[in-house]
């Protein structure tokens, strides 16, 4: 499979308004913790992704976090429904087991909303796409720790490659098109953390601008 034309697109530039495309944030990731913890997790019922136009191969969920209407619904409401900014948001069990998954939320001083853990298994891609008013100008910021990831796996964001790594937190803007594409024989699998951007979280993000 030939990696999607977004690989060969010019970088894009900085959007001050609306942030960095791109940052890593300095907050320490305990990922030989986080890896142990999310191997036990594996043997979960992970949920398929239901936006199936968006990708090609698998790419599944296990929720962590969700709405506090859908705390006690169906899996796929608890990993799924993100869109109502009147709701409170709870921990699910799943998230009771993992003190390291929690402490790495401990340390982000910004209200939490959704977590997940999103695999993209061997082979399979996330076509480009927007995830539209998901980004600092818009009061939103989704964050990604690799818990497993190698050098096969790419993801880009407006045209640029953002080399995450396992061990690291990035913040990137999710209203940008962006595409993920796994040539490696090995699952990719993210934390994924939606966070209200306040004053701190915002602070951190510009800190750590990617090609700034």
């Amino acid at each position: 499979m030939s990696l999607p034309m977004a690989l060969e697109a010019p970088p894009a530039e900085t959007h001050t308004l609306r942030g960095p495309v791109a940052s890593r944030l300095d907050i320490p990731v305990p990922i030989a913790a986080l890896q142990e913890e999310v191997s036990h997790l594996m043997a979960h019922n992970w949920l398929p992704h239901v936006n199936h136009a968006d990708y090609e191969g698998a790419w599944d969920v296990t929720p962590l976090r969700c709405q506090q209407q859908h705390v006690n619904a169906h899996p796929v409401l608890q990993g799924f429904a993100l869109q109502d900014p009147a709701q409170e948001w709870d921990d699910l069990p799943a998230l009771d087991a993992c003190p390291a998954i929690r402490r790495l939320l401990g340390r982000l001083d910004c209200p939490l909303k959704s977590v997940r853990l999103m695999r993209l298994h061997a082979g399979a891609n996330i076509r480009p796409h927007r995830d539209h008013g998901l980004h600092l100008g818009c009061g939103e910021a989704r964050l990604h720790a690799p818990v497993w990831t190698n050098p096969d796996v790419h993801f880009l964001v407006a045209g640029q490659e953002v080399p995450m790594r396992e061990g690291e937190l990035w913040y990137f803007n999710a209203d940008e098109e962006h595409a993920v594409v796994n040539r490696s024989p090995a699952p990719r699998t993210h934390l994924v953390i939606d966070c209200v951007a306040n004053p701190w979280l915002v602070r951190r993000i510009l800190e750590g601008a990617f090609g700034a």
